[in-house]
């Protein structure tokens, strides 16, 4: 395959692949449908066609049977009265019109047989687009549902991407909360421990927070002292 063929087998795989995106094939079933619709119709107008054909026939024939009938009668009539040459132009007639007869009878049977022929087609292409009619339907119930369950996947998998995104956004708030309050207690401890400055509160110095610490050591031991005295007494 040449460089120019592998560029129109690539051009026109991606036109089949647009025209099947754009395509909806429920309304290709219902244009089939009803291009067979139409021909049954043209069938159905060929049955009427023919039959009328024959029954136009039919008439002209009655009406040259009568014809023969009464030449019939003016022949004798004619030889009754000794007009033999009346009698004579009579028949001749006669047997023109039978002859006529005979190629109406002909092309009656043909007819007939068309009629016949159209008729059993109607009746199968009939048939067939029943068939059809009910296959197409059933396809384009079986479409729609699965086109109806496609967007119902394709909004859960939207809905599962948005919940699988606020569930990182929520994870990444805890951590970063978690992070905080690691940070708030880290910096309590130092600043109990005297290595951060408490701004907020009042600003004492080494001095005052060693004689601070005497303070709470004396207060101490004068508890302990009077839980001694008290136990004595007892």
């Amino acid at each position: 395959m040449g460089f120019i063929d592998r560029i129109e087998t690539t051009i026109s795989s991606k036109i089949n692949k647009l025209l099947n995106r754009i395509e909806d094939p429920r309304e290709t079933l219902d244009y089939s449908y009803e291009k067979q619709l139409e021909l049954l119709q043209d069938v159905k107008r060929g049955v009427t066609e023919v039959t009328t054909s024959k029954k136009r026939l039919q008439l002209q024939r009655a009406k040259l049977t009568q014809d023969i009938e009464k030449l019939e009668g003016q022949a004798k009539e004619a030889m009754a009265a000794n007009r033999e040459d009346l009698a004579r132009q009579a028949l001749e007639r006669k047997a023109a019109i039978v002859q006529q007869v005979s190629g109406i009878d002909a092309q009656i049977i043909d007819l007939e047989a068309q009629e016949q022929k159209l008729i059993a087609t109607e009746k199968k292409l009939s048939t067939q687009v029943e068939i059809f009619r009910t296959k197409k339907e059933s396809v384009k119930a079986e479409y729609s549902a699965a086109e109806a369950q496609v967007k119902v996947n394709e909004s859960m998998t939207g809905i599962s991407k948005e919940m699988a995104d606020i569930g990182s956004a929520i994870d990444r708030a805890q951590n970063k909360t978690d992070e905080m309050k690691a940070r708030a207690e880290a910096i309590d401890e130092l600043v109990d421990a005297g290595t951060l400055e408490d701004l907020t509160g009042d600003k004492k110095d080494d001095i005052d927070r060693e004689l601070a610490k005497i303070s709470n050591k004396n207060s101490v031991d004068a508890e302990l002292e009077r839980l001694k005295n008290e136990m004595k007494k007892n």
